[in-house]
C-alpha cells in the first residue's frame, strides 16, 4: 500500500510499505478514506519527540472497515467509522474512569506511573513514535485499529467524512480545553493559537455559552479565518501591547479563561532558543506562560498544546499568587465523542469549515512543508488515499 512515512527530522515520503494484517482478534483493517495532517504531527516532523526509526505517521483519519478479527462484535466488513486517536482497551482502571489516553495495556513497551521524558509513558498512540506503542498511522490506504470493539463509532450514511473527520482530534481537543475550564456561560475566554485545535476551541466555547471568546495568534491569515468562521474578537501575538489589551477588554482582570492551543513549537526569538540549547529544553513554553499572565486571578488555564520536556524558570510562583486553576493532556475522545457526534448530526457545530487544502495522500511531502512553513495561507490539510 502507499503510505506517508518518516524517515527522518524534515523527511517524509510517500512509500510503498507493507499492508497491514490483523493481529490480535479484536483488531480491525480499515480502508482509510479520509486522512488529515495535525500540529502535533509536526512535531515528530521537526524532531521535538524523537522517532528513531521509519513510521506511518497520521492519527486523525476514518474509513472503511475491509476486515475484522474473530474477536470482533461491534463492527462488521463495510462498516465506515471515524477512529479516536488514542488508542485504548476500554476495561482497565483508567478507561474505566474516563481516561483513554492512560489505557494500561495499548503501550505495553513503554508504559508506566513516572510520566518521564523517555519511559514511563501514557497509552498508545496512533502514528505517534515508539514511545507512544509505535502504532502505524492513518496518512495511508489501509491501518490496523486495535481493540476495535471500544472506540470506533459508525457514522450513518447520507454524512459527508469532512463533517465528521475531526471528531477524531482536534474537535474533542478543542472541546476538552473548555469542558475542563468549567465554562458554564456568560465567561470571556481568551485562546492562544488559531490553528486548528485554536478553531475548535473558539467553536466550542461559543457552545457552551462564553460571553467573548478572544483569538490570539501571530499569523494574520489565522486570525483572519478565526474571525471568518467562529466570529470571534482578534488580536494579534506580537503586540507590544497584548497584555494590556487583554486586562482592557476585561475590566483590568484578566480573562476567565486562557486556553493554550499551541504547545511547544510557539514562535521564538534567538536568545529563546539559545536558552533551550543551554538548558537542554525542546522548544518553549511562552505561550502557557503567556496564558499564565493572561488570565484573571482565580482563573483557569487549559493547555492542550503538547509539550515534552522540562522547562527552567517555570513561573509556579505566577500560578501561586493569582490561585490558578491549571489543566493539561491529551484529549480524552473517547469521553466526549458521543455528545460531539450528536452535536456535529444534528448541525450544531460545523467542523469543515476550517480546511484550507485538500490533496491525495501521494502530495503528503508538500502539504507538510506548507503546514510548517504556513506557506499558501494553510491552516488544515485533509489527504484523501
Amino acid at each position: 500500500m502507499k503510505a506517508a512515512v518518516f524517515h527522518k527530522i524534515g523527511d517524509i515520503s510517500v512509500d510503498n510499505v507493507e499492508d497491514p494484517k490483523i493481529e490480535h482478534e479484536e483488531d480491525v483493517i480499515l480502508k482509510v478514506t479520509s486522512t488529515a495532517i495535525c500540529g502535533s504531527d509536526l512535531h515528530i516532523y521537526d524532531g521535538f519527540f524523537p522517532q528513531l526509526k521509519d513510521q506511518v505517521l497520521g492519527h486523525e483519519f476514518m474509513g472503511i472497515v475491509e476486515d475484522a478479527g474473530k474477536g470482533v462484535t461491534k463492527l462488521k466488513k463495510g462498516d465506515r467509522v471515524i477512529i479516536p486517536f488514542p488508542i485504548a482497551c476500554g476495561h482497565c482502571f483508567f478507561c474505566n474512569h474516563d481516561l483513554p489516553g492512560h489505557c494500561e495495556h495499548s503501550n505495553p513497551e513503554n508504559y508506566g506511573p513516572e510520566g518521564d521524558m523517555m519511559k514511563g509513558k501514557g497509552g498508545g498512540l496512533f502514528g505517534y513514535t515508539d514511545m507512544y506503542g509505535g502504532y502505524d498511522g492513518g496518512q495511508a490506504e489501509y491501518v490496523r485499529v486495535p481493540f476495535a470493539n471500544y472506540s470506533p463509532r459508525v457514522v450513518p450514511d447520507g454524512i459527508d467524512d469532512e463533517q465528521v473527520l475531526f471528531l477524531t482530534d482536534i474537535f474533542p481537543t478543542g472541546w476538552t480545553a473548555i469542558d475542563w475550564a468549567g465554562v458554564k456561560g456568560g465567561e470571556t475566554v481568551v485562546i492562544f493559537g488559531s490553528g486548528p485545535v485554536g478553531l475548535m476551541a473558539q467553536k466550542a466555547a461559543w457552545i457552551r455559552g462564553a460571553k467573548r471568546v478572544i483569538a490570539v495568534d501571530i499569523e494574520q491569515y489565522r486570525l483572519d479565518r478565526a474571525a471568518q468562521v467562529n466570529n470571534v474578537e482578534t488580536l494579534n501575538g506580537k503586540d507590544e501591547d497584548l497584555f494590556q489589551k487583554i486586562y482592557e477588554m476585561t475590566e483590568g482582570r484578566g480573562a476567565d479563561v486562557c486556553v493554550d492551543a499551541v504547545g511547544v513549537e510557539a514562535n521564538r526569538s534567538l536568545g529563546e532558543k539559545l536558552k533551550a540549547v543551554l538548558n537542554v529544553e525542546k522548544g518553549t513554553p511562552k505561550i502557557m506562560e503567556n496564558c499564565f499572565k493572561a488570565v484573571r486571578r482565580g482563573g483557569h488555564v487549559s493547555v492542550v498544546g503538547v509539550y515534552g520536556s522540562p522547562y527552567d524558570n517555570f513561573p509556579i510562583h505566577r500560578i501561586f499568587d493569582k490561585g490558578l486553576h491549571l489543566h493539561f493532556g491529551q484529549a480524552p475522545v473517547q469521553k466526549y465523542i458521543d455528545e460531539l457526534f450528536d452535536l456535529t448530526l444534528n448541525n450544531k457545530v460545523v467542523l469543515n469549515d476550517i480546511i484550507s487544502h485538500r490533496l491525495p495522500l501521494s502530495e503528503a511531502s508538500h502539504a507538510y512543508d506548507i503546514f510548517k512553513k504556513k506557506e499558501d495561507d494553510c491552516v488544515k490539510v485533509v489527504l484523501r488515499p
